[in-house]
């Protein structure tokens, strides 16, 4: 898991960082720390959350791994699959 906040010291710096992790396939999946809920990095709802709470994931069984759920607006059949209990993995 990589936080957005510590990719560099200023906003310039950590797009670059970004951007490169993504280019080289090290993050594939952002994440809402509060909530633990991860996602695409396209989401809509991802995009609004404060730097601090940003967070990212390699693949999927990363996010898992650290106990993040998935997001019911880019996910949304992996998310209904989760909320009723089943296995969805």
């Amino acid at each position: 898991m990589v936080r957005h906040s510590e990719l560099g010291e200023n906003r310039e710096e950590r797009k670059r960082s970004l951007a490169k992790l993504i280019k080289e396939g090290e993050v594939t999946l952002g994440g809402y720390r509060k909530a633990k809920i991860y996602g695409t990095l396209r989401c809509g709802s991802g995009k609004q959350m404060k730097l601090e709470n940003r967070v990212f994931f390699k693949n999927e069984q990363e996010a898992l791994s650290e106990g993040y759920r998935p997001c019911g607006n880019c996910l949304p059949e992996k998310y209904k699959l989760w909320k009723a209990g089943k296995n969805w993995i």
